[in-house]
């Protein structure tokens, strides 16, 4: 099995994040132009042209993260591999560093699905008309958090007004986690701008936050797992807000439940090739069972494996065993929360109003649940 990684890219600062962002369009921008390059995905309701036939090689991109474990149980027990056999598929697979980046080469062909956050998902969607990619299955839910200096977490708790001047961190500039941030931040009176702000807002690769953290250069970061759960039991973070917190369950059935990681696909290569895209989707819930019923020991040690040979160090027990306790991995990608996170996005001006109905396309997972008695 073929593995490519993809390193984060750089963040843009000072003239040249300006020159990036300039007339407003930010991450948006970056997704029209992606989308553009990709001419022939069919729009909603259209024909695919290329007859329906099992793919020779399915691409498939993913994080070397916890929140991407779905694709990192699947991948390493060769649960993708062992369905899409079947068909005389193999799989190839892609690592990057964030959504944008698993965008854009979803975008360009170069991969034909990916494990991604669902602001990433909704703005690629919504950017391109419809035509970027079908969000096929959730992943994970769960496992955010705002943490933040001990002292600055005390004083914020009486007085959230001491933020102000303070510099957080976030995985990438109208990521799932940075919309977050911006929209809390709003919440409380303190005003946010990708261009400044009350609070300083610096989009970081997660593995420089917590040396940025430690070394002083900045305050906290809204973090995925398991890099909420490095700063607090390596750094010295505590918790401010846990994302789980902010959610009633009213878009999307329970208390603390919001989407972190979803199944998304090309809809050129779901018109092109169904078979290859049922037995992903089958794949992916196998992958699924295996996580929800195996013993905590044995997938924190599988999961630690994958992390190792994939980012290049295992994380602490302590550590995982924390992060696993704030997340939840299900197939339901929890569409209920899609209109809410988009309008946060317009609100951070990082998106533009549009129409979701057709962003999910839950045949595909159907008809796995239907062949999968366990599902």
């Amino acid at each position: 099995m073929d593995t490519t990684r993809y390193t984060a890219a750089a963040q843009a600062t000072g003239p040249a994040r300006r020159a990036l962002l300039a007339g407003g369009t930010g991450l948006l921008g970056l997704l029209v132009l992606g989308a553009a390059a990709t001419t022939t995905v069919p729009r909603p309701g259209s024909t695919a042209t290329a007859p329906a036939t099992a793919a020779t090689t399915l691409r498939l991109g993913y994080f070397a993260n916890l929140t991407h474990a779905p694709a990192l149980v699947g991948q390493s027990k060769g649960l993708f591999a062992a369905e899409l056999a079947g068909s005389g598929t193999t799989v190839a697979t892609s690592i990057f560093g964030a959504g944008p980046a698993a965008v854009e080469a979803l975008n360009a062909g170069a991969i034909d699905a990916a494990y991604l956050g669902p602001n990433p998902a909704i703005a690629a969607y919504a950017s391109s008309g419809g035509r970027g990619l079908r969000v096929l299955a959730g992943a994970a839910a769960g496992g955010a958090q705002l943490v933040v200096r001990k002292e600055l977490a005390d004083a914020a708790r009486s007085d959230v007004g001491v933020l102000r001047s303070a510099t957080l961190a976030t995985p990438q500039l109208g990521g799932t986690q940075d919309v977050a941030l911006r929209t809390w931040l709003t919440a409380q009176g303190l005003s946010t701008d990708v261009r400044g702000g009350d609070v300083s807002i610096t989009p970081t690769a997660n593995a420089q936050t917590l040396e940025l953290f430690r070394s002083g250069a900045i305050d906290g970061a809204w973090l995925p797992e398991p890099w909420a759960s490095r700063l607090v039991l390596e750094a010295g973070a505590a918790v401010l807000v846990d994302e789980a917190e902010l959610w009633d369950g009213a878009e999307t059935g329970a208390p603390g439940l919001f989407p972190t990681t979803v199944l998304a696909v090309s809809p050129n290569f779901a018109a092109a090739h169904p078979l290859t895209v049922d037995a992903l989707l089958r794949g992916h819930l196998a992958a699924l069972h295996w996580l929800n019923t195996t013993d905590r020991r044995e997938v924190s040690t599988l999961l630690n494996a994958e992390l190792s040979a994939s980012a290049g160090a295992p994380l602490a027990p302590k550590v995982i065993n924390r992060a696993l306790s704030s997340l939840s991995f299900t197939a339901d990608p929890l569409a209920g929360a899609y209109p809410r996170l988009l309008q946060n996005a317009v609100d951070a001006s990082l998106a533009e109003s549009a129409n979701l109905d057709a962003l999910v396309d839950d045949s595909f997972l159907a008809r796995a649940r239907k062949e999968r008695a366990d599902a």
